[in-house]
C-alpha cells in the first residue's frame, strides 16, 4: 500500500447545526435526478418542438385575433419548461427542508474528534458521555477507556460512501449495527488528510454512491 499522510492526534470535528443540515442537503441533491434541461426526455422535446413550429407557422400565416391561440401555445411551452425545471427543483427543495427541520444533530457530534490511521477512521469523544453507547451509531464498537473514548471504524467496515464539494459521507457496519459519518472537507485546513480518507474509501468501495434511504435514523 502506498504511503499516505495520517493524523498524529484526532482533530475536532466542530460540526454545527447549519453544516449538518447543509451536508444533508448536498447529499440529497447529489443523489437526486437532475432538474435542468438535460433531464427532459426526447419525447417531451419532440412534442414541445411540434407545438413551437405550429405556433410560429400560425403567427406567420394567420392574422388578427386568431393569433392569440398561437401566442398562448408559445407561452405554454415556456411555462412548461419553467415548471419542469425550476418549479420541480424548488418544490423538492422545500419538501426536503421540511424533513431536515424536524431532525436534530446528534449531541455527541458537538464534541467529536476524528483521526485517520492506516487501519481505519478514529472517532474520539470526552469520556463523560453517559448516553454515548445508546447511540445506534456507536453500538458494537470497542471503546478505549481514558480521558477520551476512542472507537475505530475499520476501512473494511465501510459499505458505501459519497462526496460533494464540501463533505465526504460514509456508511459502515460493525457487528450488525449500521452507522454513518459526515466529514467536512474544511478540516483539511486543520491538516486532516481528506485525500487519505478518499484513497482508503476508494480501495474498499471503488464505486461511489450512497443510498440516503438506508441511512440509520438520527439520534434524538
Amino acid at each position: 500500500m502506498a504511503l499516505y499522510p495520517y493524523t498524529l492526534q484526532p482533530i475536532a470535528l466542530n460540526l454545527t447545526e447549519a453544516e449538518f443540515q447543509q451536508a444533508q442537503y448536498e447529499l440529497f441533491t447529489n443523489a437526486s435526478p437532475s432538474f435542468g434541461l438535460k433531464s427532459i426526455k426526447m419525447k417531451e422535446w419532440i412534442i414541445l418542438a411540434v407545438v413551437v413550429v405550429l405556433a410560429i407557422a400560425g403567427l406567420i400565416f394567420v392574422s388578427g385575433y386568431s393569433t392569440i391561440i398561437f401566442w398562448l401555445m408559445l407561452v405554454s411551452v415556456v411555462i412548461y419548461l419553467l415548471v419542469r425545471t425550476l418549479g420541480f427543483k424548488w418544490y423538492v427543495k422545500k419538501e426536503f427542508e421540511k424533513q431536515v427541520a424536524a431532525q436534530q444533530m446528534p449531541d455527541e457530534m458537538h464534541e467529536m474528534k476524528l483521526g485517520v490511521q492506516k487501519h481505519g477512521l478514529i472517532m474520539a469523544m470526552p469520556a463523560n458521555q453517559p448516553n454515548l453507547m445508546q447511540n445506534p451509531q456507536m453500538r458494537g464498537m470497542q471503546m478505549r477507556a481514558s480521558q477520551t473514548q476512542q472507537a475505530v471504524i475499520p476501512w473494511s467496515a465501510v459499505k458505501s460512501w459519497d462526496e460533494t464539494d464540501d463533505y465526504i459521507f460514509m456508511m459502515f457496519e460493525l457487528k450488525g449495527q449500521q452507522g454513518s459519518q459526515i466529514i467536512p472537507k474544511r478540516m483539511q485546513a486543520q491538516k486532516f488528510p481528506i485525500d487519505t480518507v478518499r484513497q482508503h474509501l476508494q480501495e474498499v468501495v471503488p464505486i461511489r454512491g450512497l443510498q440516503t434511504e438506508q441511512l440509520p435514523p438520527i439520534a434524538k
